[in-house]
């Protein structure tokens, strides 16, 4: 064993350096992408984890393991390699124990947020590097073990092929090098191994030279590879097409919702790719906001219409520290035209002067399923799905049940004109008050603990203190004030900010926009809700679009996804809720109310008690600290037991070994013929190891298999004497030979499974050296 390695693999160290490559290829593109809070110095480890998989895969079949031996040790080693790469990340500079430590730590931290506690984000980032790390330690070594153990490097070639192709088709980093580098690298392969193959063969027959055989797939084969790559990219300078451009669009909405719905289990970063607007339960604050120029919808107006109107498709009242929910209670389906909120409390008061809208929307590709409207829609012309909270039947969102078709809408709109009487104004509202209904108070005043860190209260005290004395207590004052304050240039808009130290530091949205200043406006919505229920004003967030590119002479305005928006919405009594922006950077565009007459009336009662206390739904999590901080996690009496999750995965495994037992006991379905059942043969053996070599006839792979499971000696003597005489004989089977052709082939179905238990260097099998 010792002179073969030294003289070389078979396959040759070209085929080893050839794997590596296209393994390092797919490790830098997913680096490249920086799936991990858009860091590439977080996943720059994968490549050494990818030479660690091939390493494995490469050196189980030269030592005599089998398949599963080598893969079970392969998989001891990631566990042991692979954290203390990314504790190394968590913990600069730590010893082992701080590195596996801190691991343990975040990924026992993530499935507290994500499963128990059912957040629907984690600030946690290290168990996305684990994973992606063990996924390229585990597709590396899959790659070079087929290549080595099965001799089968096309399997390699595949499977490297679509990871790096669904990696490109999910960011908007141009990877064409990548993809070159790999094409490279996989063609040479593939011509080294017929090479081989070739000239294996022509030593076995005594025919020729093999060298020259060899030399002839090379030079053929590489002028080959140079006349594609080249026409490949000049093809790429001169087409126009953009063929991932559109990866997403034929993928039905059932499929993309599903993705979706994982979401908040996978890595996210600024670099992926928009797979078209999605308005579900919750919104996720990542650190990053991804919009570009893609059509998402095509708004069909009144000529002449020039409201500047925000489309609202989702409300959120809760909030988890890091993102929003919708806790909404009913879903009801309303028929076609059938009138939508006619009992919910939610409607524009009649006390407002109102006017009815209608338009038509029609979605681009995949624009999801929730219906647009500014503010409260009336009806729909489809069947569509209604959902609500409370008794008072609150809005939540509102879906259409069809397809990507158009649908009409008709809404009702507060006018915004200081001179119609009951027109929607700064004074009227001034005067509203605040004796907001119970109901209101318990839905939507609740501030999480941990949502209020030192600096938040500091900058709220601060803005309270810029009011006049006796606007202190006014919530329109507050709530304008506020919306000027965050306006102004001392925040700093930013699409990602992924940069600041605000998951290290476990702070909340909150506490994060209120120290560092920087955000986009899911960071401003936020702050400026929140700041608001710790007063005591019922605030939730409105998810939508802000207003688009408009042809006020046709009406028609255009969605893009890089007017994907949040905002704030205020309930004030007796007007219901009021839209406020507060986002800087010049991306709000919601005007100022009319100021109106003065309207004489009584200050507001100051709220006897702030949102969290007055919320009979307010939650309390021991994990968080009064700073605005995350505490550290505790599982203790929480979630399953360490030994109940070790007999459920038990219990997993006994089940799916027995369903493999009888998938692998049914036997062949169809037609038996000789090929079949050799190849049935072959390809279990090969993937337990136990291939067939290049040089060896059938005879001889059956007499050296038989001699690893003598018990099956008769049944692979049957196969082998079928295969031999119906492709090299030209013979024809008759009925009896097929009926035991057929029930050799299920015996050893079975039988070949013994191979796994086999122990030892395996010497004479038929796949050894």
């Amino acid at each position: 064993m010792i002179r073969r390695l030294a003289a070389g693999p078979a396959e040759g160290w070209l085929s080893l350096g050839l794997v590596l490559l296209m393994c390092l290829t797919m490790a830098w593109a997913v680096d490249d992408v920086a799936p991990v809070m858009g860091r590439g110095a977080f996943t720059d480890f994968l490549a050494w984890a990818a030479v660690g998989g091939v390493l494995f895969g490469f050196a189980g079949p030269k030592v005599g393991w089998g398949r599963w031996r080598t893969y079970l040790i392969g998989a001891i080693a990631a566990a042991l390699v692979v954290p203390l790469m990314v504790g190394g990340i968590l913990v600069k500079n730590g010893s082992f124990q701080e590195r596996f430590e801190a691991i343990a730590t975040a990924a026992a931290n993530a499935f507290n947020d994500l499963v128990i506690l059912g957040q629907a984000f984690t600030q946690e980032y290290g168990h996305h590097l684990l994973i992606i790390g063990l996924f390229v330690w585990g597709t590396s070594m899959f790659a070079a073990y087929a290549t080595f153990g099965h001799r089968r490097p096309l399997s390699a070639i595949v499977l490297i092929g679509v990871v790096l192709v669904i990696n490109m088709s999910l960011t908007v980093i141009n990877q064409l090098g990548y993809l070159i580098i790999y094409s490279l690298a996989s063609l040479f392969l593939l011509i080294q191994s017929h090479a081989l193959e070739e000239q294996a063969e022509w030593l076995r027959r005594r025919i020729g030279d093999p060298v020259a055989v060899a030399g002839i797939y090379f030079r053929g084969g590489s002028l080959f590879i140079a006349i594609a790559v080249a026409g490949s990219l000049l093809l790429t300078r001169t087409a126009s097409s953009d063929p991932l451009a559109g990866a997403w669009d034929g993928v039905s909405a059932g499929v993309v919702d599903w993705s979706r719905s994982i979401a908040k289990f996978l890595p996210g970063g600024p670099n992926s790719r928009n797979l078209g607007a999605e308005f579900g339960d919750d919104t996720q604050i990542r650190g990053f906001w991804v919009g570009d120029g893609s059509v998402d919808a095509t708004i069909q107006l009144s000529p002449g219409e020039r409201d500047r109107l925000y489309w609202r498709a989702v409300t959120f009242d809760q909030f988890d520290l890091n993102s929003w929910r919708s806790t909404s209670e009913s879903e009801v389906v309303k028929l076609r035209d059938e009138a939508l909120f006619a009992d919910s409390q939610d409607v524009v008061p009649s006390t407002v002067a109102t006017r009815e809208i209608q338009f038509t929307v029609t979605p681009s590709g995949y624009a999801g399923t929730a219906i647009l409207s500014p503010l409260m829609p009336a009806s729909v012309d489809q069947v569509s799905t209604v959902k609500t909270l409370g008794k008072g039947a609150y809005f939540a969102g509102l879906r259409r049940n069809a397809s990507s078709s158009p649908y009409r809408v008709t809404a009702v709109i507060p006018i915004t004109d200081g001179s119609v009487e009951g027109g929607l104004e700064e004074n009227r509202l001034r005067v509203a008050g605040n004796d907001y209904p119970l109901e209101i108070r318990d839905l939507y005043l609740d501030v999480p603990a941990g949502s209020m860190g030192p600096d938040a209260r500091e900058l709220l005290a601060d803005i309270v203190a810029g009011l006049p004395e006796g606007d202190r207590t006014n919530p329109y004052d507050i709530a304008k004030t506020m919306e000027t304050r965050f306006r102004s240039p001392e925040f700093s808009y930013k699409t990602n900010v992924q940069d600041l130290p605000c998951a290290e530091q476990r702070l909340s949205t909150v506490e994060c926009f209120a120290r560092y200043k920087e955000g986009y406006c899911q960071y401003y919505a936020t702050t400026m809700a929140i700041f608001l229920r710790e007063l005591g004003i019922p605030t939730r967030i409105a998810d939508g679009y802000l207003p688009g590119e408009r042809d006020v002479r046709t009406g028609q305005e255009t969605l893009r996804a890089l007017d994907r928006h949040e905002w704030v919405e205020v309930y004030f009594p007796g007007f219901g809720w009021v839209p406020f922006d507060p986002t800087g950077g010049g991306v709000a565009t919601l005007g100022a109310l009319p100021s109106g007459a003065p309207i004489e009336s009584a200050q507001p009662r100051p709220s006897s008690s702030r949102g969290p206390a007055s919320s009979s739904r307010a939650t309390r999590d021991p994990r968080n600290g009064p700073d605005g901080t995350f505490g550290a996690a505790s599982t203790t009496g929480k979630g399953p037991s360490a030994g109940l999750l070790g007999a459920v995965a038990v219990l997993l495994a006994i089940i799916l070994t027995a369903l493999a037992f009888v998938v692998w006991r049914r036997g062949p379905r169809g037609q038996t013929t000789p090929d079949r059942a050799y190849g049935t043969v072959t390809r279990i053996a090969s993937r337990l190891g136990y291939g067939p070599r290049p040089t060896q006839t059938v005879y001889e792979y059956a007499g050296a298999l038989g001699e690893a499971l003598p018990e099956a000696r008769p049944a692979l003597e049957t196969v082998a004497h079928a295969k031999v005489e119906s492709t090299y004989g030209r013979g024809v089977l008759g009925a009896d030979r097929l009926v035991a052709l057929r029930e050799a082939e299920r015996r050893l179905r079975v039988s070949l499974l013994r191979l796994i238990f086999r122990r030892g260097r395996r010497r004479g099998r038929p796949g050894g050296r």
